[in-house]
């Protein structure tokens, strides 16, 4: 049968998603904990693969398994053999044909900037801490922009598996919680380090230069890509989850 995974993550100590040789990942992890519960798994994927220092709120696997625990146990019996910093929220049976990432209709990010004058321990690998003064209504100014086609190449490494730069933002907006600045973006799918690097280009530059980038400009002319501990996965959305 096919599940899908629900999964938090706090990406501090984790390489990133990707299985890497030699190295702790989200994925090499995940596939630690399945050959322990089930007799065999196969067809694993994940519907938006994370930096190192990443986070994820909402991250979605798909995996197919045979034997194991039932599918109303799943999730609480993947958490006994999983570490702390990686949590199944849910898991639930899907059909053969749901897919974690090619089923994905949009992606929703988060960045988190931490605002206050002072430090916190609390934030230290969850926020980029920035507590000289930002100009809030630029970059509520650029976010807007940012909303609609675009051809998004300067705000990824210029070296890319990519071949199409041309990416659709539906929502793109700053929000004021507390001592924390937060952009929430969402598109149909990203770039890598297209978060960060519109970030990091909100924060330097202004909105004028962000409309110029937005037209296919060349890397070199973004900004810098912010840390990966500010970045969040919050939301994956599918058209249907249907079950067996």
């Amino acid at each position: 049968m096919r599940l899908r995974l629900d999964i938090e993550y706090d990406g501090t100590d984790f390489s990133g998603w990707a299985a890497q040789p030699g190295m702790r990942t989200v994925e090499g992890t995940l596939r630690e904990a399945l050959s322990t519960l089930y007799a065999g798994f196969d067809n694993l994927a994940v519907a938006g693969r994370t930096d190192a220092g990443v986070h994820a709120l909402g991250q979605v696997a798909t995996v197919d398994v045979d034997g194991g625990p039932p599918p109303a146990s799943a999730a609480e019996a993947m958490n006994t053999v999983l570490p702390d910093d990686l949590a199944l929220a849910a898991a639930v049976e899907v059909a053969a044909d749901f897919h974690a990432r090619h089923s994905a209709r949009a992606r929703t990010y988060r960045y988190r900037i931490w605002r206050r004058r002072t430090p916190s321990p609390f934030e230290q690998r969850r926020s980029w801490w920035m507590p000289r003064p930002i100009d809030e209504a630029k970059l509520a100014e650029s976010a807007d922009l940012v909303v609609g086609e675009h051809d998004f190449r300067a705000f990824t490494p210029t070296e890319t598996q990519h071949s199409v730069f041309t990416r659709v933002v539906r929502n793109s907006a700053w929000h004021l919680r507390g001592d924390a600045l937060e952009l929430e973006i969402t598109a149909e799918s990203f770039l890598r380090h297209m978060v960060r690097t519109l970030v990091g280009t909100m924060i330097e530059h202004e909105p004028e230069h962000v409309a110029r980038l937005l037209e296919g400009r060349p890397r070199a002319e973004g900004g810098s890509t912010a840390p990966p501990w500010g970045l969040y996965l919050v939301a994956v959305e599918y058209e249907t989850e249907a079950r067996r």
